[in-house]
């Protein structure tokens, strides 16, 4: 175990505190978290126009106009219809301020890319854009534009001699936008040059290509069970470490992941039956519940078995509260979760027992799959019967819930008995 630890911290730590703060990754995590709210409220859109009880059908129908669900579709139409427009320019926006560039003009810039390399189509001689491209279908082309678009207008807005310069006495605002004019326009030059060369090689819409080659795989390996469990071992390793491992993983979750929590939203608004199992919201709902690790099930298994340990008993009831939503940094690093030998098991188990029984009732039909986005501090159990549309994934995640306590009460008792030991009690 020593040697496994050695190594680990030698070799694994290193490379997961250089991906963590890798830049580009930052911006794609940072920029998913910006429009974050919009997603919940494209989600409530959802669950209000569909929440799954009949009285509150009828009650609706009977109160307001018999288009009353065209209220929530438009809120649906501008957040989760037009998240790959977002995710660009929050995406180009905060690599741009990580150079300590204009976030502005490279967000304006990156998101004119975008567009060029959306096949544009004429009715009438009106020319107009494929809508699909600007939902989750968009979001891989959208992040590669944001990154590429806005590394060569970084480094293309520091050159002196693509200075526009201005006479004294023009405003500050005027000068800026003309000191990015030259980067922008190479910049759009480029992005043109990219999709004509794709048309001439017979690629005539590089989203399709991009979703089929690179999104469709990965979401079907991420996605599935397996891909489940790889997920939870590597983000609860990473915690163990004292690493973020939520917030390292964030951009991979978010870009992979939460596509498939958009089309199980567009399909439960379209009356549909959503069909992926493993999202982003999955995540939250059954598995991280307390916070990663399933920590809230530590807590309430320290209350009932940890009762003689002054230093758990501290920290349970300290942490209890900010548990209750998700927050469980106070545990991660007061218990220590980090680097401590005895809950390594059910720090991993936990997470891992919820994630199978949840996928599983899922997968039979027991409770509807997780569709709608609720924010991360919504409590447990709550936040499962919200994100479900379903009384059944309230039920679930009480099942999730005791298990994970079953899992926890052995080592907290273990816990107790090295504390008390120690203090020859």
């Amino acid at each position: 175990m020593d040697k496994f630890m050695k190594w680990m911290e030698d070799h694994f730590v290193p490379i997961a505190s250089k991906i963590g703060a890798q830049r580009h990754l930052v911006a794609v995590r940072d920029g998913f978290v910006t429009i974050m709210p919009l997603v919940i409220a494209g989600s409530f859109a959802v669950l209000i126009n569909n929440l799954g009880f009949e009285p509150y059908q009828n009650f609706m129908n009977s109160i307001l106009p018999a288009n009353w669900k065209d209220f929530g579709g438009s809120i649906w139409n501008v957040t989760f219809g037009l998240m790959s427009l977002l995710i660009v320019c929050t995406i180009s926006y905060n690599l741009a301020k990580s150079y300590d560039k204009d976030g502005m003009a490279a967000s304006v810039v990156s998101l004119a890319s975008f567009m060029v390399l959306n096949p544009q189509l004429i009715f009438d001689k009106v020319a107009t854009y494929r809508v699909d491209e600007f939902g989750a279908k968009g979001i891989f082309v959208a992040i590669i534009v944001a990154l590429v678009a806005t590394e060569i207008f970084v480094k293309l807005v520091g050159n002196p001699k693509l200075v526009v310069k201005m006479p004294d006495g023009v405003p500050p605002a005027v000068a800026k936008s003309f000191a990015a004019l030259l980067p922008s326009i190479i910049v759009l030059v480029i992005a043109t040059a990219i999709r004509f060369i794709f048309v001439g090689i017979g690629i005539d819409n590089v989203f399709d290509s991009v979703y089929e080659a690179i999104q469709r795989p990965l979401q079907g390996a991420l996605g599935s069970f397996g891909g489940l469990i790889i997920l939870i071992l590597m983000q609860q390793i990473i915690w163990f470490f004292g690493l973020h491992g939520s917030n390292i993983l964030a951009p991979v979750i978010n870009a992979v992941l939460l596509p498939l929590l958009l089309e199980n939203s567009k399909a439960l608004e379209a009356g549909a039956v959503p069909t992926h199992i493993v999202n982003s919201q999955f995540l939250d709902s059954y598995i991280n519940m307390g916070g990663s690790g399933t920590t809230i099930a530590l807590l309430i298994a320290i209350f009932i078995a940890g009762r003689r340990s002054k230093q758990q008993m501290t920290i349970a009831k300290l942490a209890i509260a900010p548990g209750c939503f998700n927050i469980n940094e106070p545990v991660i690093y007061g218990m220590p979760l980090v680097l401590n030998p005895i809950f390594l098991i059910p720090f991993i188990l936990a997470p891992l027992a919820s994630g199978c029984i949840a996928y599983f009732l899922t997968a039979v039909g027991f409770v509807p799959p997780v569709s709608i986005a609720v924010g991360w501090t919504t409590p447990p159990i709550l936040g499962a019967m919200l994100s479900t549309n379903s009384i059944m994934g309230a039920v679930v995640a009480a099942i999730c819930l005791v298990v994970a306590i079953l899992i926890y009460l052995p080592f907290v008792k273990i816990a107790t008995n090295q504390e008390l030991q120690q203090e020859g009690l």
